[in-house]
């Protein structure tokens, strides 16, 4: 896959599923520090810690990873629920 992204499945926690979605929506570090109330740099380590469980390079890698496994939603692209297999 182009920009390394990681082909398996990924636990992430529900902060950094949070952050993955802020950063698809176009916010700076600075501005998700804002809007969640915790410091930039708490920010820049939880993108760091993503992008290393994600084996994505950069902000442009990490949202089409998430775009990719469902993570996001963006102006109603990849929003379908899916069915769930055990009904």
């Amino acid at each position: 896959m182009a920009g390394g992204e990681s082909q398996t499945p990924v636990t992430l926690s529900d902060r950094e599923l949070q952050i993955i979605d802020l950063v698809a929506a176009g916010l700076t570090n600075q501005e998700i520090a804002g809007k969640l109330e915790i410091s930039k740099r708490t920010v820049d380590n939880h993108i760091s810690n993503i992008l290393t469980k994600t084996q994505t390079e950069n902000r442009v890698a990490l949202v089409r990873w998430a775009l990719q496994w469902g993570k996001v939603c963006l102006n109603d692209v990849n929003c379908c629920i899916l069915p769930n297999q055990n009904e």
